[in-house]
């Protein structure tokens, strides 16, 4: 089992500085990385009667490019570990604008899914992983306040971008308001540019120089000498897949993500299928993101307090839960009122489990490692999260209501809950009866000198000298030195 990730790191990042600016360019990214799939879904009813197509087919728009947001984490992280996040994010605000530009001349569904499934997801890849990545190397000890900042900015773009892209459609149509999303994706490149590296502390110590050089030699000669599977691991640590902490978040994540974002792909189909207007609808969504705006700065807070913080994962278990238990209490929403209460509550869960989705990972695996293992986990759980919203729509399509749909997704949450809870009580045991059993071991094994010296091997003659290592040495010296 490697040790916790939750160590204090050998060099201390800065802590604030420009560490806030570049809190300010992640707000950005992610924001347009997590809302954008969540905030197109208002085109969805209109694009279903144009293009003649059924709920799970359309879902595949949103389900794509979450999918292919997900599945280009280990691109983007290999990306990340050679060239830095700057780069990397404006790289990302340039395909997503090809993307967006490129649907607007779509004549069906399918092209749909090439530009704005798959390019415009590329796009959004190069934006998430990045953004999450240079927060931890700028950040430790308020890195929990650092994240949920920085996460805020899905809540805020969805809750201004839902409302926004309606105002679009209504003015320019479907394909004018892609052409104009795709200019306003260019920002991820004014974001990507305040995404400064951070300065590594260069040493001071001149003796050191020669050992430096020859150490230096040394490793160029042994990376000649890397083997293929080496030099992949070089950039992404497989590694990860033998950390128990990890294998648990994954396992639990997976089963989460199957009915994560349905629910917020179908509330605004599902409130115009109860007969409501199309603007209260997509009111519904910035409801939900309103709360979630100020739920994860908050919540932030409260992870990073010293009761929270040292069992993270737990809090997290409950939050998903929390989001679970909601979805299965939806079904209970027949008018507005009541709808726009679920949305409350949805955004207080949606929100506390986004706050810490990443600081859990973070602190299970260290900052170092959590390039490799952002990439790894996103790329693994784009399969549920591919599939999730078509199955949903199949479900709809199937029983021709939405009830089902989440009271399914609901216990598909609860029972990722669940398993997070009891994974991590067993993995929080075990790593302090391995912390205990360390501490046992290197008490011992500071102990076990002593015993060497006064063994009967050893012969000490008072007034006489030996030779240890070529020198003449007093035994009680020689002792010393062991």
């Amino acid at each position: 089992m490697p040790p916790p990730g939750g160590t204090p790191p050998l060099h201390p990042p800065p802590d604030g500085g420009w560490g806030w600016v570049v809190v300010g360019a992640a707000f950005i990214s992610i924001g347009f990385s997590y809302a954008f799939p969540k905030a197109v879904t208002v085109f969805f009813k209109e694009i279903q009667l144009i293009f003649n197509t059924t709920y799970s087919e359309i879902a595949w728009i949103s389900s794509t490019m979450l999918a292919v947001m997900y599945a280009g984490g280990p691109i983007s992280s290999v990306l990340v570990n050679k060239y830095g996040s700057r780069p990397v994010v404006m790289v990302g605000g340039l395909l997503c604008c090809l993307g967006m530009v490129s649907a607007s001349y779509s004549t069906n569904v399918v092209e749909l899914y090439l530009t704005m499934g798959f390019i415009c997801g590329i796009g959004l890849a190069f934006n998430l992983q990045p953004a999450l990545t240079i927060v931890g190397k700028y950040f430790y000890k308020k890195r929990p306040v650092a994240n949920g900042l920085a996460m805020a900015g899905s809540p805020v773009f969805l809750s201004t971008l839902a409302p926004f892209n309606q105002f679009l459609f209504n003015t320019y149509g479907w394909k004018g308001s892609f052409m104009i999303l795709g200019g306003l994706l260019l920002n991820c490149c004014v974001a990507g540019s305040l995404m400064r590296p951070v300065e590594p502390k260069a040493s001071t110590e001149s003796k050191n120089k020669v050992g430096v050089r020859e150490t230096d030699s040394s490793m160029k000669k042994r990376q000649k000498q890397l083997s293929v599977w080496e030099k992949i691991n070089k950039y992404l640590d497989f590694s990860l897949f033998k950390h128990r902490g990890f294998l648990i978040y994954l396992s639990g994540n997976v089963i989460m993500f199957l009915g994560f974002f349905a629910p917020v792909i179908f509330l605004a189909p599902y409130a115009k299928d109860k007969g409501i207007d199309e603007y209260s609808a997509a009111f519904l969504l910035s409801v939900m993101a309103f709360v979630d705006m100020f739920a994860r700065p908050s919540v932030g807070l409260i992870a990073n307090s010293k009761l929270i913080r040292p069992r993270i994962q737990y809090f997290f278990s409950f939050a998903v839960m929390f989001t679970g238990v909601c979805h299965l209490l939806c079904p209970l929403a027949e008018d507005y009122t009541s709808l726009v209460v679920y949305a409350v509550f949805f955004g207080l869960g949606f929100g506390s489990v986004s706050s810490v989705l990443f600081e859990t990972l973070m602190d299970l695996v260290g900052a170092q490692r959590f390039s490799s293992a952002v990439g790894l986990v996103t790329v693994v759980e784009c399969c549920p999260v591919l599939l999730g919203p078509p199955l949903a729509g199949k479900l709809v399509d199937e029983t021709g209501q939405y009830k089902y749909m989440y009271l399914a997704c609901g216990a598909i949450v609860v029972i990722a809950s669940v398993w997070l809870l009891i994974g991590n009580a067993i993995n929080y045991r075990l790593l302090a009866r391995e912390k205990k059993k360390n501490i046992h071991t290197k008490e011992s094994q500071e102990t076990e000198p002593l015993k060497t010296s006064q063994s009967p091997n050893v012969n000490i003659k008072s007034g006489e000298t030996e030779t240890w290592k070529g020198a003449e040495v007093n035994p009680s010296e020689r002792e010393t030195n062991i």
